[in-house]
């Protein structure tokens, strides 16, 4: 499972397009996607922010263990929710852009999409090194070059397409962001 996870990995990252024509031919599930790639990914980012704020600190400020861990358990409970909106997001804007509506499509794109996000969220450990998270940005790219395969969208809407799934990632992830920061605010939180 570990080798699928790295080989599926590495083929999105060094050759995205013929990698996207594979999953797009791949019978699968939902579930399986969860089990077998997104379920350990998205646990990166969480794990990382875990080590960094209360195990080494960040500016030589710890939050207590129980905190740290309940925050990371949140945030990758989000994680997880957001894969889902999303893969819905892509599903419902695919006929907006000259697309086909495909839910397990939209999830897998939504899902494979966010791998090197995932992955730059390891930088996160070392807060030195929390610039290199930029690399992330090639999820973008990722998503770009799988609209066509996976959502059939034609290449001239594909950007906008693109756009428009990013700027509402991103709001949706500020949300979510927000909603833990309120969560973190409140007196009845352990500290």
């Amino acid at each position: 499972m570990v080798r699928d996870i790295v080989a599926r990995a590495r083929n999105l990252l060094l050759s995205p397009r013929e990698e996207w024509r594979v999953i797009a031919a791949e019978a699968t599930s939902i579930t399986h996607i969860y089990r077998g790639y997104v379920l350990a990914l998205a646990a990166i980012g969480p794990v990382a922010g875990f080590i960094a704020t209360s195990l080494i600190g960040v500016d030589g400020i710890r939050i207590g263990l129980v905190s740290g861990l309940v925050l990371a358990l949140l945030r990758y409970g989000m994680a997880l929710v957001l894969i889902h909106v999303m893969a819905m997001v892509i599903n419902r804007l695919a006929p907006y852009f000259g697309g086909r509506s495909d839910f397990l499509a939209a999830f897998k794109l939504a899902a494979y999409a966010m791998t090197a996000a995932w992955l730059a969220n390891v930088f996160a450990v070392i807060p030195a090194l929390g610039l290199l998270a930029i690399l992330g940005l090639y999820s973008v790219y990722l998503l770009f070059a799988g609209l066509p395969v996976l959502m059939r969208a034609p290449a001239l809407k594909v950007p906008v397409y693109t756009v428009a799934v990013v700027l509402i990632g991103l709001l949706l992830t500020y949300l979510a962001g927000s909603l833990l920061a309120f969560l973190f605010a409140t007196p009845f939180f352990p500290g």
